[in-house]
């Protein structure tokens, strides 16, 4: 229970109590000459007055309105200050504060989808923006496969800020990097060559639009390549062998770059 009222008085329990605050916080605003109690005890107790405890009241509705403690001395000391123009001020701060609060929400529900989905299209625009070949429920898949790992965490993050329109411009970079594999596989392009070698990087940099992409992974993203039959059968729709020769080309670069790709890893 609260001290008991103290002639014509209250105790600094009696009063934190009322209030809703704690004795150190109405320690702290005496200490800082915000509200002061008027009275003492003998023993050196405070004792706050009716006067004291209608200046508290005041003190609390305003911090509760989100004032700091120096506007909310101004509000009651400062006969020039304008209640109105200080409350209006103080809304206009909250307003900002409302939407910046808004805007991190959206930043955290995409954040959130893109960790769920991966890529925040719907169908319809999945469809428009990689083709009518492109099926909507991969994207469910590749969450199944790798919704644990590092990459599929960075894919996120980025796809969670990546807009339809840089979708598309990256689906028609993959588009036209593939064409010129099929052209380079017609044309007799020998793994190893700098002509392979350069739509290999090529396809390392538009890859890592998605995750950082070493040449060590690359190495085994060409494997799964050649060697899963939904990919192969991608690849080979192009061109007939362009599967395996893809991987080729992807291990005779690494191999240029110091790395034996028999010994690579996804690291």
């Amino acid at each position: 229970m609260a001290d008991p009222r103290i002639d014509d008085g209250l105790t600094v329990g009696a009063v934190a109590e009322l209030l809703g605050v704690t004795v150190r916080t109405l320690h702290h605003w005496d200490e800082i000459g915000l509200a002061s109690p008027s009275e003492r005890t003998p023993a050196g107790y405070r004792i706050y007055t009716d006067a004291d405890l209608g200046r508290l009241e005041r003190i609390v509705a305003y911090r509760d309105a989100g004032l700091g403690l120096d506007a909310v001395r101004e509000v009651l000391d400062d006969a020039t200050t304008d209640i109105g123009t200080t409350l209006r001020a103080q809304r206009a701060q909250l307003a900002d504060r409302i939407e910046e609060l808004r805007r991190l929400d959206e930043q955290l529900e995409r954040l959130t989808d893109a960790h769920e989905r991966g890529i925040l299209l719907s169908p319809e625009e999945q469809t428009e923006s990689f083709g009518p070949a492109w099926d909507a429920d991969d994207a469910a898949g590749a969450r199944a496969a790798w919704g644990g790992t590092l990459q599929w965490a960075q894919f996120a993050e980025r796809s969670a800020s990546r807009t339809k329109a840089e979708w598309q411009a990256l689906a028609a970079d993959m588009a036209a990097l593939q064409q010129a594999l099929g052209d380079a596989l017609d044309a007799g392009v020998e793994p190893g060559s700098d002509d392979a070698g350069a739509l290999a990087e090529r396809h390392r940099e538009i890859f890592s639009h998605f995750f950082p992409l070493s040449r060590e992974m690359q190495v085994c993203l060409g494997r799964m390549f050649a060697s899963d039959p939904g990919f192969a059968a991608h690849y080979d729709g192009i061109r007939p062998g362009l599967a395996s020769w893809f991987a080729r080309i992807i291990e005779e670069s690494a191999r240029a770059h110091g790395i034996d790709p028999d010994q690579a890893v996804w690291r």
